[in-house]
């Protein structure tokens, strides 16, 4: 029997690699406060990565989406994209949420899609270039989730710290 094992781990030769996507979406998983969120990858690209949760599993007392789900969705995303990155540079490196600035703008009665992207004045380049001539850098997130008639219920600023591993 073939055995699937992530990416990032040092794989025996009759190993089947999954890719970086669900290398990321196993890992995700594998984290039972993240299960519990009912949390999938709806899109991914080198620049956005979308993270979709049911709202049955995210509600609050009001019915309508809880206010730490949005964040940890929102947080998520933004990791999510970091790695995946990472990933493609073939870089092994650890990432850390350090800081994060939330915004929660109207309530959401329908399922949660957070969308991360670099955040404005950011540089993949500059961020991969650094961590690989110091072993560690920084790079700021812009995560949104959305309303289904357009507009914002939920947005975030954050930054992360990656440190190459070895």
């Amino acid at each position: 029997m073939t055995e699937i094992l992530p990416s990032t781990l040092l794989l025996p030769p009759n190993a089947i690699r999954l890719s970086p996507l669900r290398a990321l979406e196993a890992e995700l998983l594998a984290m039972p406060p993240v299960a519990a969120l009912g949390l999938r990858i709806a899109q991914a690209s080198s620049d956005q990565l979308r993270l979709h949760a049911p709202l049955t599993a995210n509600l609050n007392d009001k019915g309508c989406a809880f206010g730490g789900s949005l964040t940890s969705l929102m947080t998520l995303a933004g990791w999510g994209l970091i790695v995946l990155r990472l990933a493609e540079a073939g870089m092994d490196a650890d990432v850390f949420v350090a800081d994060s600035e939330i915004r929660y703008r109207a309530p959401l009665y329908a399922d949660l899609e957070a969308t991360a992207q670099l955040a404005e004045g950011e540089s993949w380049e500059t961020f991969l270039a650094t961590l690989r001539n110091r072993g560690r850098a920084r790079l700021s997130v812009r995560a949104v989730v959305g309303l289904p008639e357009g507009g914002v219920a939920t947005e975030s600023l954050s930054r992360y710290a990656a440190k190459m591993k070895g």
